[in-house]
């Protein structure tokens, strides 16, 4: 397992509120974190089929331009009566002309549900793949998840994506009724950074 010793780590995003989790879940160790759009690095096309073939596109493409060691996370949600749609496409759901509408995605999510004439609890998990790259072309990878349901109405303003119909087993509140810390403790993406600290930081 391949160690990080710099001070600074790109983060292969474009999404502000990934950027802002992983750099709260890293500040720990005093690390600087760089976002890919702070870089003016361009998004590169994620043609894979799961969450670390995609992840590592990311991580790779960052790492190689910017000769850093780059971070690339992958995640979505996975909807048991729905044969683990949207799964890889969870973004892609949210699409549209003038960008991602995720209000739009989890209605699409519910109206599928309901058309799947599926018995609630509607089992769900989020999934998350880290992947860090550094540029020589070496990679370490993490994975993590989280089981809960897909609630409708949807409910809480916080957190991004499709948080407000989440909500993690063990827990009255969706992700989006959680604030920061309470999420970051028990999210996909903690259970994989856990992953990823030990590996590579600790």
């Amino acid at each position: 397992m391949r160690k990080f010793t710099g001070d600074t780590l790109l983060v292969a995003t474009h999404n502000a509120g990934k950027l802002d989790e992983i750099a709260s879940l890293l500040k720990p160790y005093g690390v600087q974190v760089v976002g890919a759009a702070e870089r003016g690095l361009p998004e590169p096309d994620e043609t894979e089929t799961t969450f670390v073939g995609n992840a590592r596109i990311k991580a790779h493409a960052a790492a190689r331009v910017a000769g850093l060691p780059a971070l690339a996370d992958d995640s979505g949600i996975e909807i048991e009566a729905l044969g683990g749609a949207p799964g890889v496409y969870t973004a892609n759901w949210a699409e549209t002309e003038t960008g991602r509408d995720f209000h739009m995605a989890m209605q699409r999510a519910h109206d599928e549900l309901v058309a799947s004439g599926a018995p609630q609890p509607w089992k769900a998990r989020f999934c998350c793949t880290l992947v860090m790259a550094w540029p020589d072309d070496h990679d370490e990878v993490f994975a993590g998840t989280i089981e809960g349901q897909i609630i409708w109405p949807m409910r809480g303003a916080e957190g991004h994506g499709y948080d407000p119909v989440f909500q993690p087993d063990g827990h009255d509140m969706t992700f989006a009724e959680m604030n920061a810390d309470q999420k970051n403790r028990i999210s996909h993406r903690a259970d994989a950074f856990a992953k990823l600290v030990k590996g590579c930081f600790d």
